[in-house]
């Protein structure tokens, strides 16, 4: 039987073959995928011509291809669309991905061959983007084990096995920890204090369940409005436990797998030359070393725990003074006051705003302003299979009618799917022989489902993680480049963020609202009034969130820069390590680590720090668009040029500095929170 996986697509732009791809299909393509990788391999080594970039480096970089693509499809769907045979495929492809990576990384005679090829590199007159991916390849190998010999190298391709098998199983427990639970109200006066969007979400996901009354899950959608706006303080109290509690205990316990990984992470850097796994990650980052990664961190926590601290007991001295008598606020506490703060501060709350933006509104709000900005079309396809009804496809043009990409978008939560909002690719941008291949790009989100017989409405938050996530999505849409590893996100950890984090911007400029912004309803803009409370609201407890982003950063630097493991046990661990940046009282038992997907199961370890390190770039960025006018077509077309388009072909650092003239500088992070005076 033809296996859809193995041969070429025949719908246009090569997109998946969705409605023929079943789970029966990956195990045999991955086999033979890895088997056709392995010989291109061969075939490097074996190579009797002298090595040179063109048979060595660039054969290397374009060698695999069949299993990248088949990759990009299985992984990208085990986060998405998921269930249990996909898990038990990934358990058992995982090992055989990461045989075939040692297979390729201590391949002796192949980095014998890179190594030669290094050593002649300042001869070669090599173009920017073939010298970087010369430097990149050669520093691959030396990274990942190349240069062990012996027992060290068996050691070392033990554990990427094992970690490999650890970091799939974090991400599984995850995922079942908090589909497990559900709070199941059947007393309409448990619904205090609800929104009438939020009560008919439970409606409907109760029926889904064949259920009375009403169901809230640990989906962010479902999960966030229940803790802001419920006036039953023990209900919110049992989903702040099970939703701070996922990954602890029972049949999904992460916290042995955390050390585990830390363990191992810890044994494989220790193997490559590396005093901590943190040196080792960030070598290749912006940052550079753990030092100044931790001095970024602390620098900011110094300045921003004066403010948390302040607007916590401003919002403790706002409940007190209208009911709250518990003495002190409690985490389940706070987003419910908070918010009951927020509107009496500024009259600005979800009910009010979520009917100007209706989900289609803002997709056309998005896509208008990638036309306004770089050009760009959307058009919507509806003859491409996709892998969920959910789904939408789009074929991305340019202003001169170039296909640019296919842009597939996932904006509901379900059970197979992960919490979260990502981007992702299908495949990415490159050019090889003279012909070019574009990108499949994805974004994947958890919004609010429509119910109750009412459309998608998105909170102004929604909106803003809309806006971060298709800035990822242009990273990918608006790659050029040859090289695959060079291309769209394929950039150092720490600089993947600006193009996101600058798009959340738009979110609060009364143009651009004005522009989209509709009462579903009536037809009716946004009110005047309206935008400047969303605009004055903004930096809202700056100081609280700041403090929780930083917060997650110190956890990550603390787990990745150990070279033993601590006495304590993890809870324990994180306890002791969050104690001086505390701004809520501690809940025995309770803990991020164990559920922090970012850290253990994806590619943020020792590397969370980035999102605000890329906060201060995308600040110091954005006020070059402030200065030219924030539609400012030639500040786009410069952005698009320097940093969208370059992908990794150049320092990061480089790129920056050819776009806005100068380094970046902190204290514009500062002035965007409104924590110092411009």
């Amino acid at each position: 039987m033809e296996n859809p996986l193995l041969t070429e697509s025949p719908c246009r732009w090569g997109a998946p073959q969705f409605d023929k791809i079943g789970t029966e299909h990956y195990l045999p393509a991955f086999k033979a995928a890895i088997a056709e990788a392995k010989a291109e391999i061969d075939a490097i080594v074996s190579n009797p011509e002298p090595p040179d970039f063109h048979n060595t480096i660039e054969a290397l970089e374009f060698s695999g291809r069949t299993l990248d693509r088949i990759s990009g499809i299985f992984f990208n769907l085990l986060e998405a669309e998921t269930d249990g045979e996909m898990q038990s495929v990934a358990e058992e492809v995982s090992p055989m991905i990461t045989e075939y990576s040692m297979y390729v990384s201590l391949n002796g005679p192949l980095f014998d061959r890179v190594r030669a090829v290094y050593d002649r590199r300042t001869e070669l007159g090599l173009e920017t983007d073939r010298m970087k991916l010369l430097e990149n390849t050669y520093k691959s190998f030396a990274r990942n084990g190349a240069g062990l010999r012996g027992e060290d190298r068996e050691t070392y391709s033990r554990y990427a096995e094992e970690l490999s098998l650890l970091t799939l199983a974090f991400g599984n427990n995850v995922l079942r920890s908090a589909n497990a639970y559900r709070l199941h109200i059947t007393d309409p006066a448990d619904l205090d204090g609800l929104p009438g969007y939020v009560v008919d979400m439970g409606a409907d996901a109760a029926a889904e369940k064949g259920l009375d009354g009403w169901v809230f899950t640990l989906d962010y959608p479902s999960y966030a409005p229940f803790m802001k706006y419920s006036r039953n303080r023990e209900l919110r109290r049992q989903m702040y436990m099970a939703y701070s509690t996922i990954g602890i205990g029972g049949e999904t316990d992460n916290t042995g797998i955390v050390r585990k990984i830390v363990s191992l992470r810890m044994k494989m850097s220790s193997l490559l030359g590396y005093a901590t796994y943190a040196g080792y990650a960030l070598e290749e980052n912006m940052a550079g070393t753990p030092d100044k990664v931790n001095g970024f961190l602390d620098g900011l926590m110094t300045r921003s725990l004066p403010f948390a601290r302040k607007e916590i007991s401003e919002v403790y001295g706002y409940a007190a003074a209208h009911g709250f008598e518990d003495g002190r606020l409690m985490p389940w506490d706070f987003a419910f006051w908070s918010e009951c703060y927020k509107e009496a501060e500024f009259s600005l709350d979800e009910e009010i705003l979520k009917p100007y933006f209706r989900l289609e509104n803002c997709i056309e709000a998005v896509f208008g302003l990638a036309r306004r900005l770089y050009g760009l079309n959307f058009a919507e396809v509806r003859d491409l299979p996709v892998y969920h009804p959910d789904v939408k496809v789009y074929d991305v043009t340019d202003i001169g009618g170039r296909h640019m990409a296919l842009f597939y978008a996932d904006f509901f939560p379900r059970e197979g799917k992960r919490s979260g909002a990502w981007m992702t690719e299908f495949r990415g941008q490159s050019i090889r022989d003279g012909a070019e291949e574009r990108p499949l790009i994805s974004i994947v989100t958890n919004f609010t489902k429509p119910a109750g017989g009412l459309p998608s409405l998105l909170t102004h938050d929604e909106f803003t993680t809309f806006l971060h996530e298709f800035g990822h999505a242009l990273h990918g849409i608006l790659a050029e480049g040859r090289y695959p590893s060079l291309t769209g996100t394929s950039v150092a950890r720490d600089f993947v963020e600006l193009p996101s984090q600058i798009m959340e911007n738009w979110a609060y400029e009364p143009e651009y609202l004005k522009s989209f912004a509709r009462d579903y309803r009536t037809g009716e803009p946004i009110p005047d009034d309206l935008i400047r409370r969303i605009v004055v609201a903004r930096n809202y407890l700056a100081g609280y969130q700041q403090v929780r982003q930083l917060q997650f950063g110190i956890i990550d630097m603390a787990w990745h820069t150990l070279t033993v493991l601590p006495g304590e046990d993890t809870v324990t661990f994180e306890k002791k390590t969050l104690e001086p940046f505390a701004v809520m009282p501690d809940v025995e038992g309770t803990a991020i680590s164990p559920a922090f997907n970012h850290i253990f199961s994806g590619g943020y370890s020792a590397g969370y720090y980035s999102y605000k390190w890329a906060e201060v770039l995308e600040a110091d960025a954005f006020s070059l668009f402030r200065e030219n006018g924030v539609f400012d077509r030639a500040t786009a077309c410069s952005f698009r040029k320097n940093i969208l388009s370059k992908g990794g072909s150049e320092d990061p650092a480089v790129l920056y500095r050819r776009f806005r003239g100068h380094d970046p500088d902190p204290e514009a992070l500062m002035v965007k929170l409104g924590l110092v005076k411009e």
